[in-house]
């Protein structure tokens, strides 16, 4: 009898096992992909530094999440807003060695008082996460 009532026990939590399973790994998606999200906007302050001697950087932004709205999906965004000296062109110039600029995911713009925006966006480490639904 002590069997039976052992696997009735463990019948009754298997369900809610799976279910704790499943909330973490949620949860260590969400938490990886907003580290993500963290070491991607540092790089791109560290290469935007290292690229652009005369740059001064005014606003940094990050959002994790579905940001381009296209569907169930993690993102990283990174927007960056400098000032420089140098124009459109010679900075996607130095850039270019490390992003490529695609209009979408990858685009600088111009402010109208001068400063310019980066805009990069990339698929996150978990893309399927709950943080995009």
């Amino acid at each position: 009898m002590k069997w039976v009532k052992r696997i009735g026990i463990t019948v009754l939590l298997l369900p809610v096992l799976l279910i704790m399973a499943v909330i973490a790994y949620e949860i260590f998606g969400m938490a990886m992909n907003h580290r993500a999200t963290g070491r991607q906007t540092g790089k791109l302050q560290a290469d935007l530094r290292n690229e652009i001697e005369d740059m001064e950087i005014q606003k940094v932004y990050s959002e994790t999440g579905n940001t381009s709205g296209t569907g169930n999906h993690v993102e990283c965004l990174s927007i960056i807003t400098f000032s420089t000296g140098m124009a459109e062109e010679e900075i996607k110039g130095r850039m270019s060695e490390h992003y490529a600029f695609d209009g979408w995911d990858c685009y600088i713009e111009l402010e109208e008082d001068g400063s310019y925006t980066f805009y990069l966006r990339s698929s996150a480490p978990f893309p399927n996460n709950i943080a995009g639904h």
